[in-house]
């Protein structure tokens, strides 16, 4: 997993720095606590449903890597929130290691997730990454992807 972060981080730094059509533009450095805050702003959007929070925290270029494995971008992330497919009671995060690059911001950790999907209420404990970039529009989630985490033993 260590690998495939590096490389996802290395991946998202030569798109932010050349600049891609539709992607994030850096915009200055991004500290931890720019990042830790975003990302509790971003939980309480998700947990209040709150709609119209969500499209500035997102990027446009948002890709959420579910850990089901169900990929969204921004539009389809929202609207499985809005129509209750997806459902967040509760999130909880903890093992959080911050890691800046200028002006992208890298969070790993545990997370304890109290979800409703389809109808069916769950708790899920996961392992995650979370990608957020300052930009001249402030500080924007640009990645997430998560994968169970291991049962303990």
């Amino acid at each position: 997993m260590r690998f495939f972060l590096h490389l996802l981080g290395a991946y998202a730094m030569a798109g932010l720095i050349a600049g891609g059509a539709g992607a994030a533009q850096c915009e200055g450095s991004i500290t931890e606590n720019e990042a830790l805050k975003a990302e509790d702003a971003r939980y309480a959007a998700q947990i209040g449903n709150d709609f119209a929070a969500m499209p500035q925290l997102f990027a446009d270029d948002l890709v959420y890597v579910h850990s089901s494995g169900t990929v969204d971008g921004k539009d389809s992330y929202i609207e499985r929130l809005r129509s209750n497919a997806l459902r967040y009671r509760a999130m909880r995060r903890s093992d959080v290691k911050v890691r800046i690059y200028g002006c992208v911001a890298i969070i790993t950790g545990a997370g304890n997730f109290d979800v409703t999907v389809n109808g069916k209420e769950s708790a899920v404990s996961l392992l995650f990454h979370s990608i957020w970039v300052k930009t001249d529009s402030g500080v924007q989630f640009v990645s997430w992807e998560s994968t169970p985490a291991p049962a303990k033993p």
